[in-house]
């Protein structure tokens, strides 16, 4: 792995339990350290925020939110005194004007004639009557950074399509987990119990739309019609635990699990399923051998999700998803052949390790400015 021959300050609204693995492998990589300065989510967005890494070096930010939707905006109280007490080499802000005390950070660095770089995932202008104005604000925005950390090769687009040189920014893939350290789960040619196992990970809010799988599972062929298994907490859960005894009884929620907890249900799924945006776990379940059927968002999901190891469906679509739930489960050869290539891209591409390289090359990059 290259190796980060700086010390590192890193700067985050929230710092989630499942973004752990990645600052410790992170932190191993920097030879001067890695701080990390973060604080507390609001309490209806159900963020299972982390405790202090062992290997990294964790400073609480006071987080104000002020406003919500597209209104939000975050101060994070305390950033220089943390800046002045790390004082970092080289910083990783997120690349969100949305957070208002990051350009007093931007300053304080540049009194010190030291780098930032900007982690985020991209900058979608849309085609409304004020893409123009957003653009001209993006491209003024992105001026602060020496470099741009990015998750996917859309946001890589679209940060190039504004103007920021292309050498600068690099693609780090969105991953939660590291190169498979085991053989592939082998898993029968049927069914067991004739019933295929789909499998759903993930903080229970509305923009995960749970609501679409059920009444996707629902409007399946009663003999195709799987066992869910739902897993994950949130505000959406007794909303969706009522919606489950109407629509799809069978439906079993599971409650929140983490870590090794997670292990043998990720083993015994034959499909993992998320029909609305975000959520690591697609690529934890390719881990683990698992076809994908995920809802198109903020273009992370295209560099994971392929034809050949699942379906990106519109997220919201009832009719969308059954239609890829039918076409998997029908045919489980296929969906076995799937589950191997989901494996080979997380073990040659999209992993942890490759996330932590591409870190390191943009740090070295703007070292070397």
């Amino acid at each position: 792995m290259t190796s980060i021959p700086t010390r590192l300050g890193l700067v985050q609204r929230v710092l989630p339990e499942y973004r752990i693995p990645f600052f410790e492998l992170l932190a191993e990589s920097c030879e001067g350290g890695l701080s990390i300065f973060s604080g507390e989510a609001r309490p209806h967005e159900a963020i299972q925020t982390a405790q202090t890494p062992p290997k990294v070096n964790l400073t609480p930010a006071n987080n104000r939110h002020f406003f919500r939707g597209k209104f939000y905006l975050c101060w994070q109280g305390g950033l220089l005194r943390w800046l002045k007490i790390w004082n970092p080499q080289v910083l990783i802000l997120e690349a969100n004007p949305r957070y208002l005390s990051s350009p007093s950070a931007v300053r304080w660095m540049r009194q010190h004639h030291r780098p930032v770089i900007g982690w985020g995932l991209g900058a979608p202008t849309g085609s409304s009557s004020k893409a123009g104005i957003r653009r001209s604000f993006q491209r003024s925005f992105l001026k602060q950074f020496d470099a741009l950390i990015t998750y996917s090769q859309t946001g890589f687009e679209q940060y190039r399509q504004l103007g920021f040189d292309p050498e600068r920014i690099f693609s780090a893939p969105n991953a939660a987990v590291p190169k498979p350290a085991r053989a592939p789960v082998v898993r029968e040619p049927a069914y067991p119990g004739g019933k295929a196992v789909l499998l759903f990970v993930g903080r229970l809010q509305a923009r995960k739309r749970v609501d679409v799988l059920l009444q996707a599972c629902a409007s399946l062929p009663e003999t195709m019609q799987p066992r869910l298994w739902i897993i994950g907490d949130g505000p959406e859960k007794p909303g969706l635990e009522k919606l489950a005894q109407t629509v799809y009884p069978q439906a079993e929620f599971l409650g929140a699990k983490y870590g090794t907890d997670l292990e043998p249900f990720f083993d015994q799924a034959d499909l993992f399923v998320l029909p609305g945006t975000g959520g690591l776990a697609v690529q934890q379940a390719m881990a683990h051998g698992l076809p994908v059927i995920v809802g198109e968002a903020d273009g992370t999901q295209a560099d994971l999700v392929r034809p050949q190891n699942g379906i990106l469906v519109q997220p919201g679509s009832v009719e969308a998803l059954r239609t890829a739930l039918q076409s998997l489960l029908s045919d489980v050869t296929r969906l076995r052949r799937m589950g191997d290539e989901s494996c080979r891209i997380v073990a040659e591409e999209i992993n942890l390790e490759n996330m932590v390289l591409a870190f390191a090359r943009a740090v070295n990059c703007v070292l070397e400015k």
